[in-house]
């Protein structure tokens, strides 16, 4: 039996790295390592326990079973044709204008995102439907594909969040002090998406050339069309800001809600009714190993000691708390753009959680500056997994191409990230107007 927990804890670290690096599940990695440390350093009778308790413990969580509803949710969305409706009724608005169906994209994301509450998930969709309209019409490839790309992140910042709801689950904090903090940071992506759009299309005119305009009557026939996913959206969005449902309870209404309305337009097949099951189980199961993995580790890393040696290693360098910020961010950076968004997540917050918030931020505000850097991981080279997911959904266009496009959006996000961490306002203010913080 090891004596130095602490020696127990790198180690420990390292050979996760090394199993992550072999292609074992990053669940199960966590897992396999947390209970082998626990082990040497209390013994493996005590360590084996663990397997029981915390899968139980996981799988008896009424906040987990969220995750489950809001994704089931956003494929009985899909089913019933409510995200197609969603990018019609943003192109009758946009899509005169230059640059319009990347206006209209990324106004559909943001919509789409809202309702699934997936980054992964809005991309495959939106590259379903808007880049072959966008290719058709003249459109850069490059400015199509990083618009969808970049695009699908709004899916992780604007609520309901999948990996917002796993930071509160995780870091035992409020879904909707979160959701309310992600508010207007979600709100100023959307905006600098658009002012990026705005000079990119500026720099570059032939890369997104005009649509018709549609008249006021089109536009008020496709409003009218486009009920269904601006009443889920109102219902979900509504329930839990006005305090009439739980979190649990709203992701449970939209999901019913979704099941109805796809029924009602008679969009939704057995095939369909199946396939959003298996889908909604698939990635249900994979997330729930990660976050037995993650607990398993957590369960280890504090029994080691090593979150609170790299916190006071950390304050011993006496950097100010700015600029361990920004090493953070660098950080964040390098890891988004090689784990996926929940992986680089769980991996790290056993460790920079209790770092932040010693050096005395807020822990809401971490929440959403960590979702938008681990957000802008997911279209940086090399590794961005949105843009791999287009790439696969779109094999005739090239990694660089998609690359190329996707720097506008970066740039943006970049500043956007820069002023969140610059202001906490900006994320704490309403949760603290309406009394959540």
């Amino acid at each position: 039996m090891v004596t130095d927990p602490l020696t127990t804890g790198l180690l420990g670290l390292g050979a996760m790295f090394v199993l992550i690096v072999l292609q074992v599940p990053v669940g199960i990695a966590m897992g396999v390592v947390g209970v082998v440390g626990t082990g040497l350093i209390i013994g493996f009778g005590p360590a084996l326990t663990l397997l029981a308790t915390e899968p139980s413990s996981a799988m008896g969580a009424e906040g987990l079973a969220v995750i489950a509803l809001f994704l089931l949710m956003g494929n009985l969305a899909h089913a019933g044709g409510l995200s197609d409706e969603l990018y019609r009724l943003a192109y009758v608005f946009l899509g005169h204008r230059r640059g319009g169906l990347v206006f209209a994209t990324i106004g559909a994301c943001a919509g789409f995102g809202a309702v699934c509450g997936s980054s992964v998930a809005t991309a495959a969709t939106m590259a379903r439907i808007a880049l072959p309209q966008m290719v058709a019409r003249g459109y850069s490839k490059s400015l199509a594909a990083g618009a969808i790309a970049s695009g699908g992140t709004l899916g992780m910042i604007i609520p309901p969040s999948v990996v917002m709801i796993l930071y509160a689950i995780l870091t035992e904090n409020s879904i909707i002090a979160l959701f309310l903090a992600a508010v207007i940071p979600g709100l100023m992506a959307v905006l600098f998406y658009f002012g990026a759009i705005a000079i990119a299309v500026r720099l570059n005119p032939d890369a997104a050339p005009r649509g018709p305009r549609s008249d006021w009557a089109e536009r008020k026939r496709v409003a009218r069309t486009s009920w269904a996913v601006v009443l889920l959206a109102l219902i979900v969005s509504g329930g839990i800001y006005s305090g009439v449902f739980t979190v649990s309870e709203a992701a449970a209404v939209g999901a019913s809600v979704a099941l109805l309305l796809a029924l009602i337009r008679r969009r939704l097949t057995r095939w369909n009714f199946l396939s959003c099951l298996g889908e909604t189980a698939s990635n249900t199961g994979l997330i729930f190993i990660i976050i037995i993995g993650a607990s398993v580790f957590s369960y280890f890393a504090t029994l080691s000691g090593l979150p609170a040696a790299t916190v006071d290693w950390i304050e011993g360098l006496g950097m100010p708390p700015l600029m361990v910020i920004a090493c953070l961010m660098l950080f964040y950076l390098i890891l988004g753009s090689i784990f996926d968004t929940i992986a680089a997540m769980v991996l790290t917050l056993p460790f920079v959680y209790p770092l932040v918030t010693g050096l005395g931020y807020d822990p809401i505000w971490w929440g959403v500056v960590n979702v938008v850097v681990i957000e802008l991981g997911m279209i940086t080279p090399p590794i961005g997994i949105n843009v791999f997911v287009l790439h696969g959904m779109a094999r005739d266009l090239p990694l660089s191409t998609i690359f190329r496009g996707v720097v506008p959006f970066l740039l943006a996000d970049t500043a956007r990230l820069v002023i969140l961490i610059l202001f906490p306002a900006l994320s704490l203010w309403l949760p603290g107007v309406l009394g959540w913080l």
